[in-house]
Formats: C-alpha cells, sequence, structure tokens
C-alpha cells in the first residue's frame, strides 16, 4: 500500500543537486521542468527576479557578477581562511567579509544586496523543495539532507539553517557516502558481513566512507575526505591551461575580460565530460576576446597530466580510512563509486589500481544514489513502515576529533574521529597554577594537534573552584553527542559540585534566521509575479499569432477561391457556344472545387447564397 508523505531526501551538490521520494513503496527520484533528474547548484540575480537551476546555469556567461555557485565553498566559512581566498580567485561573483563570514554581493532588481551563503543555500534547497511538491501535488517539510563527510559542525549547522530558511525541517544531515551506502544495501540482499568502500568525487568535495554492512546494519568504521577537491579544480586547470595557450597566441590576456572567462570555463567543462568518453575534445568559441575566435583541443592525455597530482590526491583520503579502520586492502569487499568525476577514466584506473587491481561496482545510479538513500533515511525517520526497510539502520562516525585546548596550546582530545555517535565521553583534568580559583574551557573540533590549527567551537569559564595546589582540584569534563550530532560540553567540580555547561549550536541568530525567512518569502512572491506575468504575456501573444494565422489561412482560401472563380469566368468568356453538358460539367467542377473551401470559411455555406 503507497503511503502519502511529504518527507524528502536532498542531495546536495556543490555543482548539481537531486530530490527522491518515497512513493509506491519505492524511491522516486524526481525530475525538474526540463524533465532532467539532476538540478544545477546555481542561482542568478536579474533585475526581474532570481533564477534557481539551470535557466541560472544559463546565465553565468551574460550575467556572471550576479550568478551564484559553488555553495559548498561557501557555507561556515571564514572569510579570511588560506583555502577560502584561494577558491575566491575563480569566482566572477563578488564576495565581501561580514563579521568573518563570507557573503556574496550581487545586484537585484537593480540594486546591490548582500546575501549570506546560507540564503544562496536556502534558493537552492527551495528549488528542489518546489520540484517535489510538484511532483507529489503536496506540501513538503521533512527532509535529510546530504553533506560532505568532512563538513564541520559549523558548516553542517549552516545547512540546517539554510533549510529552515527554505521551509524545511531537517530531520538529519547526512554524509553523502553513507547515504550511497543506504542505496547500495537495499539494492541487492546482501548476506553475511561485507565491508563496502564508498568513493564520492563531485564537483567540489571529496568523501570516502569505509562501512561495515550485515544484516541490514549499516555502520560506519572511517571516514575521511578533501572539501577542496572536485571537477570544479580539474574545470580550473583546463582554463589556466587555455588561457596560457591564448596568450601564447595572440598575446592577450584573458583574465581581463570576465565574460571571456566564463565562456572558457563553460567549454573547458564540457570537455572535461567529453574526454571521459573520447580521447580528444575541441574548444571551439567565436569571437572570445576582441573578436578573436578561439579553436582548439585537447587530448585525454593531456587532460590527466595538467590534474596529475590533484588525480595523486585522491588515493590519500581511500589510504586513510583503511590506516583508520585497520583493514586491509583484500578485505574490502565492494568499493562503490558515486558522484559525476568519478566517470574520469584515470580516477577509475588508480583506484582499481590501488585495490591491486579490484574491479569497481557500477551497480548504482553514481548521480542518484546519495539522493535516494536520502529519501530512504527521511522516510524512515518520520515513523514510516515498508517491509523493505524494516532492518534498516545507520551508524554514522563524527569526521573530525573534538576536544579542549590545553595549556601548551595542544588540543586534548575527547572524541577522537571515527567515534559511533551517540557518544558521551568524560576525562578528569585539573587546574594548571597554585590557588587556582577559575578554568576556562575552550572547545575545539578538528584532526591538528595544535588547536589553533582546529575550528574553535565555543568557551565558558567554571568558578568557585577552592583554592589548592595544582593539579589537585578534580574537574570532570564531558563531551556528549546525540544521534543528530547535537555536542553538550559540560565541567563538574568533584570537590565543590559547582558546574557549567555549554551546547554548542553555531550559525546565524534567531532573528538573522526571522528576516531571511521573510525574505526568501518575498523572492518566492516575486518569482511567482513575474512567472504569472510571463504565463499572461505569453497567453496574449499565442493567441495574437493564432489570429494572425488565421487570418492568413482564410486569406489564402480567399485566394485559391478567386482563383477558380477568374479561371470559370475566363472559360465562360471563350466558350460562350457551348451546350447545356458542358456548362453543366463545368458547374459540377467548380463546385467540387470550391465548396470544401466555402465550407472551411463558412460552416454550412448554403445559408450564404440563400441571403442568411
Amino acid at each position: 500500500m503507497d503511503i502519502e508523505v511529504n518527507t524528502v531526501g536532498i542531495d546536495l551538490g556543490t555543482t548539481y543537486s537531486c530530490v527522491g521520494v518515497w512513493k509506491n513503496d519505492r524511491i522516486e527520484i524526481i525530475s525538474n521542468e526540463q524533465g532532467n533528474r539532476t538540478t544545477p547548484s546555481y542561482v542568478s540575480f536579474t533585475d526581474t527576479e532570481i533564477l534557481v537551476g539551470e535557466v541560472a546555469k544559463n546565465q553565468v556567461a551574460t550575467n556572471p557578477y550576479n550568478t551564484v555557485f559553488d555553495a559548498h565553498r561557501l557555507i561556515g566559512r571564514n572569510f579570511y581562511d588560506s583555502d577560502f581566498q584561494n577558491d575566491m580567485k575563480y569566482w566572477p561573483f563578488r564576495v565581501i567579509e561580514n563579521n568573518g563570514k563570507p557573503y556574496v554581493r550581487a545586484r537585484y532588481k537593480g540594486e546591490k544586496k548582500d546575501f549570506s551563503p546560507e540564503e544562496i543555500t536556502s534558493l537552492i534547497l527551495l528549488k528542489m523543495k518546489d520540484i517535489a511538491e510538484d511532483f507529489l501535488g503536496t506540501s513538503v517539510r521533512d527532509v535529510v539532507i546530504t553533506v560532505p563527510t568532512y563538513f564541520n559542525r559549523f558548516q553542517r549547522k549552516a545547512i540546517e539553517d539554510a533549510g529552515l530558511i527554505a521551509g524545511l525541517h531537517v530531520l538529519q544531515t547526512i554524509n553523502s557516502p553513507s547515504a550511497a551506502a543506504i542505496a547500495y544495501g537495499l539494492d541487492r540482499r546482501i548476506v553475511g558481513l561485507r565491508h563496502v568502500l564508498v568513493f564520492d568525487l563531485g564537483g567540489g568535495t571529496c568523501s570516502v566512507s569505509l562501512l561495515a554492512i550485515e544484516e541490514g546494519i549499516l555502520e560506519e568504521i572511517a571516514v575521511a575526505g578533501n572539501i577542496h577537491l572536485g571537477g570544479e579544480d580539474f574545470d580550473n586547470r583546463l582554463v589556466n591551461h587555455f588561457v596560457q595557450e591564448f596568450k601564447r597566441k595572440f598575446n592577450r590576456d584573458l583574465t581581463s575580460n570576465i565574460r571571456a572567462l566564463c565562456r572558457l570555463r563553460e567549454q573547458c567543462e564540457r570537455a572535461k565530460r567529453i574526454l571521459s568518453a573520447s580521447s580528444q575534445a575541441f574548444i571551439e568559441i567565436d569571437s572570445l576576446f576582441e573578436n578573436i575566435d578561439f579553436h582548439t583541443s585537447i587530448t585525454r592525455t593531456r587532460f590527466e597530466e595538467l590534474n596529475q597530482d590533484l588525480f595523486q590526491s585522491i588515493i590519500e583520503p581511500i589510504d586513510r580510512v583503511l590506516r583508520d579502520s585497520d583493514i586491509y586492502k583484500s578485505n574490502v569487499d565492494e568499493i562503490v563509486l558515486i558522484g559525476g568525476s568519478t566517470r574520469i577514466p584515470k580516477i577509475q584506473r588508480m583506484i582499481s589500481e590501488f585495490f591491486n587491481g579490484k574491479e569497481l561496482s557500477r551497480s548504482i545510479n553514481s548521480d542518484e544514489a546519495a539522493a535516494y538513500g536520502a529519501a530512504v533515511r527521511a522516510f524512515h525517520l518520520t515513523g514510516n513502515f515498508s517491509e523493505k526497510i524494516q532492518d534498516l539502520c545507520l551508524i554514522e562516525v563524527s569526521s573530525l576529533s573534538l576536544g579542549i585546548e590545553t595549556l601548551n596550546g595542544d588540543m586534548l582530545p575527547f572524541i577522537k574521529r571515527n567515534t559511533s555517535m551517540p557518544t558521551k565521553k568524560i576525562k578528569n583534568i585539573s587546574t594548571d597554577f597554585n590557588n587556582q580559583s577559575s578554568i576556562s574551557i575552550q572547545v575545539y573540533e578538528g584532526n591538528n594537534t595544535r588547536s589553533i590549527e582546529n575550528n574553535f567551537l565555543g568557551e565558558f569559564e567554571l568558578t568557585g573552584i577552592r583554592p589548592a595546589p595544582k593539579g589537585v582540584p578534580q574537574i570532570a569534563v564531558t563531551f556528549d553527542i546525540d544521534l543528530n550530532g547535537k555536542l553538550k560540553v559540560s565541567a563538574v567540580d568533584k570537590t565543590t559540585g559547582r558546574m557549567n555547561e555549554i551546547t554548542i549550536i553555531g550559525g546565524l541568530l534567531k532573528g538573522e534566521i526571522e528576516r531571511m525567512i521573510t525574505e526568501t518569502e518575498k523572492y518566492r512572491e516575486d518569482r511567482e509575479e513575474v512567472m504569472q506575468k510571463a504565463q499572461a504575456r505569453n497567453a496574449l501573444e499565442s493567441y495574437t499569432y493564432d489570429l494572425r494565422n488565421v487570418i492568413q489561412y482564410i486569406e489564402n482560401l480567399k485566394n485559391e477561391l478567386e482563383s477558380v472563380a477568374q479561371d470559370s469566368i475566363t472559360w465562360l468568356d471563350e466558350n460562350q457556344e457551348s451546350g447545356k453538358e458542358e456548362y453543366e460539367f463545368k458547374l459540377n467542377s467548380l463546385e467540387e472545387i470550391a465548396n470544401p473551401i466555402l465550407k472551411k470559411l463558412y460552416g454550412n455555406y448554403s445559408d450564404f447564397f440563400n441571403g442568411t
């Protein structure tokens, strides 16, 4: 029996997004209005409206300063981070700093406006929500959203805030490889324990998960990743290559013209896709810069050379999950590839060779698997039942260690990376100085030894510690993570019982979220107004052209009647002495030609001849 649900799973990708829903006792991946099952993660601001998806991506070359992409590389980031500063070099749109956070400055309806990464992401999520609602014919609220494995706590919270701004209740953010593993596990009946490595390489991120799958239980053993490695980095290498070639050939610098760079980037992305199936791809751009036509080509071999170091770096997270889990290559039963960039033949060969020539699994759709798994998870979390998933249990791990800063600036880990969630860890600490009456607990997240190289989450102070020599007071510090990854840190003085705690939330303030919800609703109303206006104009335009076509059709029929009538008059003038039979024959012939035309023009044309 089909269960009506308004719960979906969204694979929120750097370059493309996908949405699925449980329907008719199976997962449906939903097509957008263009009939495509993935939608570009692009947002474009114009003088009249906000465009999202394929229509937005089509604006890149003509409206580059106001078309935003790469939201995954914006959200939850620090503006002054060195990696982020490097990312900015490749964006045509303008990014500014606001309280240490990046904001996008775009021109919308003729005015400059600053958008937070959460707002940009919310518009993409809203688009996926609309796609699902059009398909289901009902409103959608609850959602599970995929994220890259190595997203930190603030990045995940920012995704949740974006969902809230889009009118969604985010049940959970789930690692994209874990979501794909759900699709893999449901797609076949697994007997006994199997170790499955899921490798996800998309447009902007690389995520790797090693899972143990047995009788419906999917347990992450170890995860690793790189949030600065993906298809767009490969595109950048191609762009740089052709910029240099153009400079050599024509002594012109393309980097001075953003629109030319955007047009070149489009062709580079296309060439990259072609090279996954062919040994050579051609770049043909008329009037690329200063009326210069740019026609060139690139071979697959040259493409692989340009990206050799990037391709090689994909092995590092694979090797790390194996080392962290203490599992040998030979004990990995299957390697599952997802993400569009895994179609690159060189990457497939490198992964296969790393596993000593093991054949890679192509049993699931690499573009849709994560959305499929997220939709299953969403259906399951909302208490719906199906025999197909009654035994399903997903156990995720923390991708980053959690701890506190010590006196010498190191991070003392409480919850180490790859610890299953939910979990609670308690450790005793003490004072660093004699007669110390308070202690500051500074919480960090990350896998580096030095706390300054990790992500600062928050701090609180425990006061009222009784005077004593250093190292004597016993302070019990507890780190508690629930199933959804919510972190609470508390400290208790065992002698006095005094305690303090902090719940790590992060993200936007409530007032900011409420303002953005209101503005997003206004953007939606603007979009609806533009659509209604366009529909009204299209209806008028369509009727007008139909009317003109009818008039032309009538004119053609009248001309045809005029012609046959004139032919008959000419015959009469030339045949005044013909007999009765000839006149009757000519009349019958004329009626056979004219009557069908008259019927088309006047319907019951006999009334016309009778004067009515």
